[in-house]
């Protein structure tokens, strides 16, 4: 005999099956009732809804939503096949599918693109199989039913963006491109490959206006090369010229395509980074000052190291104008070469009087 549903204790339901047609019966509810909840859940999604036949592939069911989505009346699609309502080329798409589900034995999405009334068309289609005739355990699964929803406007939507992204990456590369163009045609420093004074100096002036126009930081680094001692000195002029394209290379690959990195004189050089504020900027030279302190020269059979100090100033922290942000950063680097070499200083922040 069985329980009245309302007598079923909690410790039950948790047991039940998930299916609803399970719960349906265990709790005394009309199965007839799911199959309401389902058409109503479905018309608000504004979802197809069919089921086939799966040994002739005919269709045995189409919801009026289903019939709408195809252009169609539901009476009109009734026993007829996907190769009758869409051709052969689309049925084939959707019979694949279909075997997958009958294969998995269990529920399948999958996504399909055709041509309805000369509009193209995408749908999200998932399938189940259906169990038809007797209930029992191994009984032949001899319907499919398809839940189709058309995501034509979503998948617009996205291509529209993929392309706008494609088209911002190509415009930013098209940029850099052309930023790189502009900076390849100034001269460059033939032993170290860094540009020359005149060049930093019309950089400067760049960051400088930016600087004032969108209220942003950036630094500004002198650097020299520190006098030369054991091996190096007693090779003279040779060993300095390598140490001085040694210093050139850890230049150009210790600093963004943004940066300027520039040879001012003889063993003075001088970097500038866009957008970065003093302390980030002294943490990028101090780990540039030991990769310096790191590198191996080698002349004639003999390698030898070499020393920088640097000068870190920052526009406007330490400085509020071009001129005062030149005298920053050699001020710091004095007091790097004060120190010993082998130092990274900073510019003092400036602050204004406030009376």
């Amino acid at each position: 005999m069985n329980q009245p549903a309302q007598a079923l204790c909690v410790d039950q339901i948790g047991a039940m099956p998930t299916s609803l047609r399970h719960v349906a019966t265990a709790l005394g509810l009309d199965p007839a009732g799911w199959a309401d909840v389902l058409s109503s859940g479905l018309s608000e999604l504004a979802a197809g809804f069919a089921i086939k036949e799966m040994p002739t592939g005919r269709y045995a069911y189409v919801s009026p939503a289903m019939a709408a989505l195809l252009g169609q009346a539901p009476e009109g699609l009734l026993g007829r096949t996907d190769a009758d309502v869409f051709g052969t080329d689309v049925a084939g798409s959707l019979r694949a599918a279909d075997v997958t589900t009958a294969t998995l034995a269990m529920p399948h999405s999958s996504d399909h693109r055709m041509e309805l009334g000369h509009v193209r068309r995408d749908f999200h289609v998932t399938r189940m199989l259906l169990a038809g005739g007797d209930d029992a355990p191994g009984a032949s699964k001899r319907y499919l039913c398809a839940i189709w929803l058309d995501v034509s406007a979503q998948r617009q939507r996205e291509a529209q963006l993929a392309l706008a992204l494609q088209q911002l990456e190509q415009q930013q590369l098209a940029t850099e491109a052309l930023r790189r163009e502009t900076q390849d045609a100034a001269p460059r420093d033939a032993e170290t490959g860094l540009f020359p004074d005149a060049h930093f100096d019309d950089q400067l002036r760049r960051e400088v206006d930016l600087s004032l126009r969108e209220h942003r930081e950036f630094s500004m680094v002198s650097i020299s090369i520190d006098p030369p001692t054991g091996i190096a000195s007693a090779l003279g002029a040779s060993a300095r010229q390598r140490v001085i394209e040694a210093l050139g290379r850890l230049l150009r690959g210790n600093t963004r395509a943004m940066d300027a990195s520039c040879r001012v004189s003889g063993e003075r050089f001088a970097v500038l980074l866009s957008g970065v504020g003093l302390a980030t900027a002294h943490s990028r030279m101090e780990g540039l000052r030991r990769q310096c302190a790191t590198q191996i020269v080698v002349l004639d059979g003999q390698d030898f190291g070499f020393t920088v100090s640097m000068g870190v100033a920052s526009f406007p922290h330490t400085a509020h104008t071009q001129e005062d942000l030149l005298q920053a950063a050699d001020t710091a680097l004095s007091a790097a070469q004060t120190r010993g070499g082998n130092h990274v200083s900073l510019a003092s922040i400036r602050f204004e009087d406030d009376f």
